[in-house]
């Protein structure tokens, strides 16, 4: 491979881990914010006027759990992405990661495992799969909370909560393919 190829392929290998670093950072922005916006379950909380369609305290307790496990999926997918940017970075000959690293012009040319390198990105992208869809389902228990339980029926709670578990998991399923296409480039 011609030096000018490597100095490409790692550029774009750091751009797709920081891609992944940003996109769990706005992520786990929102989950601070929805942690912090603890909502009790009960009559006063949600937005219809049946009390029988309000939601449980176990509802509640999900959705904070599904929080919990998302920012766990999205920090350990963050931090497998920082640790093998800075493998590649500070890339040192006698290292079982990096070959061998040489400059040129103002780039840094570095031989990498790529087998690690994809296996890592590949571990960093599925902890960002799992962190959507942990997220998606403390959205679905959100809604619950505010507009009435599944069981009851309402317009609106199916409204929001439809396009949420048809939309996240078709983009999940495209990412996820475009992922393991890429691992195999």
């Amino acid at each position: 491979m011609s030096r000018t190829n490597l100095i490409i392929t790692t550029k774009i290998h750091i751009m797709a881990l920081d891609g992944i670093v940003n996109v769990n950072s706005l992520f786990t922005f929102a989950l601070f914010l929805g942690l912090a916006w603890y909502p009790a379950a009960g009559p006063a909380t949600t937005l219809i006027a049946e009390p029988s369609c309000a939601a449980s305290s176990a509802i509640a307790e999900d959705m904070i759990s599904f929080h919990v496990y998302s920012f766990s999926s999205f920090l350990f997918s963050s931090l497998v992405a920082l640790a093998l940017k800075q493998a590649i970075r500070i890339a040192d000959k006698d290292d079982d990661f990096v070959i061998s690293v040489a400059e040129v012009g103002s780039a840094s040319l570095v031989h990498a495992n790529m087998v690690a390198l994809r296996v890592g990105t590949l571990v960093s992208g599925f902890g960002s799969v799992f962190g959507c869809g942990f997220l998606m389902m403390a959205l679905v228990d959100l809604v619950q909370i505010k507009l009435g339980i599944l069981a009851c029926g309402s317009f609106y709670t199916f409204a929001a909560i439809v396009p949420l578990v048809i939309l996240v998991p078709l983009a999940l399923v495209v990412y996820v393919f475009l992922m393991l296409y890429s691992f195999t480039r």
